[in-house]
């Protein structure tokens, strides 16, 4: 590979966050959970990779997306200046490229599953596409992002059961209020320099009620998991994976009780260990 061709793919990585896979592991964990749950265990290879490979390039390519809608902010923000668009690096329509072309890996995917699955596919674009757009209208953009970030939860059911039932719209709900847990988390690094450029996010709107607010969402998010997932006759295993999320909680809440960035930015980036303990809890229960 020629020095030209290394540099764009080192610029294209860049882009996608490829060394950074905190926010596809949000993405895949409670979709990954909703396949075991719609199938009652182990949902087959060919489902677990076409949700695998379709959740990483979909969240790559929503990093195309949001860099471009987002670069005349970023450039004022210290920790995203440096970003390849933002940068000057690389051009836009290179970078809606390189998205375009992901997202159509992602719906090659999907096209291997059924109707209504791909049919929910567009609704999921839909709601990718506008959430960069979200912050600039809408007091806490976050409910945009976690209903983008929730959306693989009924598209495993249908793609599973042929069918979204009330469950799966029940677990996209908790699930709609871990994410906003996490990007409130998120938000509360950059809420200085959000304050200077105008762009509205829930760490602004919430002011400071924002600690008890992050509270509050992770709570109603492992109550509604735990209720819905009926978490008294599954066993051991759920119990277990919901305590260590628990667990994992209360330490996040206190990683972000100063404000301090680098707390905040500590306890987002872990949030996918949370993810994983109840993905494991979940299949774990089923297995034995």
């Amino acid at each position: 590979m020629s020095g030209f061709l290394r540099a764009r793919l080192a610029l294209y990585l860049d882009l996608i966050r490829w060394n950074r896979p905190a926010g596809w592991l949000l993405l895949l964990w409670p979709t990954l959970t909703a396949l075991w749950v719609a199938a009652d265990g182990f949902p087959g290879w060919h489902l677990l990779a076409v949700f695998t490979g379709g959740t990483i390039l979909m969240r790559s390519a929503g990093c195309c997306i949001n860099d471009v809608a987002d670069r005349e902010f970023d450039r004022h923000v210290k920790r995203t200046a440096q970003r390849p668009i933002t940068s000057g690096r690389l051009g836009v329509k290179e970078a809606l490229a390189v998205g375009a072309v992901l997202a159509l890996l992602a719906f090659a995917l999907v096209l291997t599953t059924n109707t209504l699955t791909v049919l929910a596919s567009f609704a999921a674009l839909a709601v990718t596409l506008a959430y960069p757009y979200a912050k600039r209208h809408i007091a806490m953009p976050q409910a945009v992002l976690g209903v983008a970030f929730s959306f693989g939860i009924p598209m495993a059911f249908a793609a599973v059961q042929g069918e979204v039932p009330a469950l799966a719209w029940g677990l996209l709900f908790g699930n709609w209020c871990w994410v906003l847990a996490y990007d409130t988390e998120y938000a509360m690094v950059d809420r200085d320099d959000d304050l200077k450029i105008g762009i509205k996010t829930s760490a602004v709107t919430l002011g400071r009620w924002d600690v008890s607010a992050v509270i509050g969402f992770y709570a109603v998010f492992l109550l509604t998991w735990a209720c819905l997932l009926d978490a008294p006759s599954r066993g051991l295993w759920l119990w277990l994976g919901l305590a260590t999320a628990s667990v994992q909680v209360l330490w996040h809440v206190a990683l972000i009780r100063d404000r301090g960035r680098e707390g905040c930015f500590k306890a987002f980036r872990l949030n996918h260990w949370i993810g994983l303990s109840l993905f494991a809890g979940v299949a774990l229960s089923h297995a034995f």
